[in-house]
């Protein structure tokens, strides 16, 4: 009896230490060296989508009045977006303002003089090359407030999925080059992560008054990069 249970003692501190062992087997050893490398691959287009925002404002010795002749003026701007053949998803109101308007004058309380109301709305022209005749005809209609355009592009996934191809040819090239200058080569691609794709928006300033209504506004879209950085990591030996 003493001796089955030195037996079963001895069975079991040898269980763990099995164990151990073959859990240690399962991690792969590394005899390489571990090569991280940070890509980057771009793709051009020439943007087809401007967002521009436009708007109305008006000053009036009272409230009721600002706000009143800005929605009659802002009535005439929409009319015209509609008219133009601008969707109604495409407009969308950004901001409506109401402020007092004071006169300062040294050692004397500020004197109220008006009030000033604006209302904006951000729209998106699809066609870049007519979006300047629309401006045109927007402060025609009373519009007094313009600015933009950012340009960028609607559909941006093909040019981003050329960009991700770039980024890791750019990738492995790098880490070819890297092991030929170490005297090593490349036996593996790791892992692969992104870390985003990056549309470059430029944005142009206008700023619209009544004489801008006589001007043949033009946008240019030129040419904007759609950049992807990927981190990838290789094993070379």
């Amino acid at each position: 009896m003493k001796n089955m249970m030195m037996a079963l003692a001895l069975g079991a501190a040898v269980l763990p230490a099995a164990a151990a062992a073959a859990s240690a087997q399962v991690a792969p050893m590394v005899t390489g060296t571990r090569l991280e490398i940070s890509a980057t691959g771009e793709a051009t287009r020439v943007p087809d989508l401007a967002i521009i925002s436009a708007g109305v404002s008006t000053r009036q010795s009272t409230a009721s009045a600002a706000i009143q002749e800005n929605a009659t003026r802002m009535e005439r701007v929409l009319a015209a977006l509609k008219k133009a053949g601008i969707a109604d998803r495409d407009v969308q109101t950004s901001s409506i303002n109401l402020n007092p308007e004071y006169r300062y004058q040294d050692n004397q309380a500020p004197q109220l003089v008006g009030y000033t109301a604006s209302n904006q709305v951000s729209i998106r022209f699809r066609d870049i090359r007519n979006s300047g005749k629309i401006l045109d005809a927007l402060v025609a209609e009373g519009a007094n407030q313009i600015n933009g355009p950012s340009l960028t592009i609607d559909k941006q996934d093909e040019a981003l999925d050329e960009a991700r191809a770039k980024a890791i040819a750019n990738g492995q090239a790098r880490a070819e080059f890297y092991a030929r200058a170490l005297g090593k080569r490349v036996v593996r691609l790791v892992s692969v992560s992104e870390g985003g794709g990056v549309s470059v928006l430029q944005s142009v300033p206008m700023v619209a008054g009544r004489s801008f209504a006589a001007a043949d506004t033009k946008i240019v879209p030129g040419e904007q990069n759609l950049s992807v950085t990927l981190s990838m990591v290789f094993d070379v030996q």
